[in-house]
């Protein structure tokens, strides 16, 4: 119910933002509205106000502002001069760029609220590297220090990880680093074209790399799980299984993993004094049939070097609003360059989302916490207005096109063109929303 809500939440004020920019520059301009639409299908509530109906819809996937216009139907005499059609086109650039502007500036406001409640940064260090992952094979080491990814330099994990996956599927990866010993040297990415890196965007950007570090202790444990029922308890330290010495946690979840319904002998530390016991891991089987072992608990993290890597602060209002500002130019910019990817053939189409994955998220960060939440309401209020400024008719970016070009020539393009535009669009669009709710159901159930 949780995932529900925000999701609603989310497309009611993203969208509702989005189409009242056009509302009210259409207004300032001298545009007659004649609907104000949230959600799309039959208005289950109406209410006139003036002379614009105002409307909730059953479908919350978008929204859309009627207006006065020609094209659309016979208008009367006295309403000709407020028809959208007939405005110059600059006025008409203004009202149809409103609405990604809207979104863009909204997440400026997101942003900016949500830093003026604290700051936490996350230094570009490595803390963990996963085996027989791309990472791995590139060579990462914990406790490299990423100084830049294709000569673009990274002060914080973030910005080092989307440079990272951003470039993966186009060619060699760059990452320059400082190891432990203070040398630099250079982590080189090579999996373009690699079966693993098309499962990065199904796994969230994951290459194997983890600024934090993992312990082999015992975390939060799970009722009657058999671990508890091994006798473990949570801060218990981990030593050897089978015979085997156990150095790190990713090593202890594979044997686990590989042992479903076979008992491991278990040597463990607990207030200095080492303990045996015998836990029999119970067998879950995966989507593709295949059985792993789970024993019910979490592990705990290396509080120390967390507090080594993290930055937390407080920044004035002014500062708040200002890192807002830089960071949705940094997203914005981000995402126009994935766009660019994309049309060349250097990103993978499984990063296209859909509504699910949205929805998935706005759960998640919903969870969180509210600085969380508005964070992600903010990186969809860029990826909104970034892609409604693309120029592909249908869209709001593509409606600029045609009428900058009006501007330019003194006159409209033609019908036909405008026709076969539009159609083109169309059919761009529903590809996309078919490959986006694929990708969501293999993202999510696959």
């Amino acid at each position: 119910m949780q995932t529900l809500l925000a999701f609603i939440f989310a497309i009611l004020i993203l969208v509702s933002l989005h189409e009242f920019g056009h509302y009210i520059v259409a207004r300032l301009c001298g545009v007659k509205v004649v609907r104000f639409s949230v959600g799309f299908g039959k208005p289950f509530f109406s209410r006139k106000r003036g002379d614009t109906e105002w409307c909730l819809a059953p479908i919350p996937l978008g929204g859309y502002v009627k207006m006065v216009d020609t094209r659309e139907g016979e208008v009367a005499q006295a309403d000709l001069p407020y028809a959208f059609d007939k405005q110059h086109p600059a006025k008409r650039i203004a009202i149809v760029a409103a609405g990604p502007l809207t979104n863009l500036a909204l997440a400026v406001l997101l942003y900016g609220l949500s830093f003026s409640f604290g700051v936490t940064e996350i230094r570009p260090y490595v803390g963990m590297v996963e085996q027989n992952t791309i990472a791995a094979k590139a060579g990462f080491q914990p406790g490299d220090k990423i100084i830049s990814v294709n000569g673009v330099n990274v002060g914080e994990w973030e910005k080092a990880q989307q440079e990272i996956v951003l470039n993966i599927e186009s060619g060699k990866v760059n990452v320059a680093v400082q190891t432990t010993s203070g040398q630099e040297t250079m982590r080189i990415i090579d999996a373009a074209g690699t079966p693993e890196a098309g499962k990065i965007a199904k796994n969230q950007g994951y290459i194997g790399l983890s600024p934090f570090k993992i312990t082999t202790r015992v975390g939060k444990m799970e009722e009657n799980s058999p671990a508890e029922k091994a006798g473990l308890k949570k801060g218990d330290k981990l030593i050897s299984a089978d015979g085997q010495d156990i150095e790190s946690w990713q090593q202890w979840v594979e044997i686990v993993r590989q042992s479903p319904g076979k008992k491991i002998e278990l040597i463990y530390e607990r207030d200095g004094k080492t303990v045996q016991t015998t836990i029999r891991p119970d067998s879950i089987q995966q989507p593709d049939r295949t059985l792993v072992g789970r024993v019910g608990f979490g592990h705990q993290s290396d509080e120390a070097w967390a507090k080594e890597i993290k930055r937390e602060y407080k920044p004035s209002v002014a500062e708040a609003f200002a890192m807002g500002w830089d960071k949705t130019v940094n997203n914005a910019w981000m995402t126009v360059k994935f766009f660019g990817k994309l049309i060349t053939g250097n990103a993978s189409l499984n990063h296209i989302s859909g509504p699910l994955t949205i929805a998935d998220v706005a759960g998640k960060t919903a969870q969180l916490g509210f600085q969380s939440y508005l964070e992600f309401l903010a990186l969809v209020s860029i990826s909104l207005g970034v892609l409604n400024l693309l120029p592909i008719p249908v869209l709001d970016g593509g409606h600029l096109v045609f009428y900058t070009a009006e501007w330019i020539r003194g006159k409209p393009l033609s019908e036909r063109i405008q026709a076969i535009g539009l159609r083109l669009g169309l059919a761009a669009m529903l590809l996309m929303m078919a490959l986006a709710f694929f990708n969501d159901i293999n993202r999510l159930f696959g």
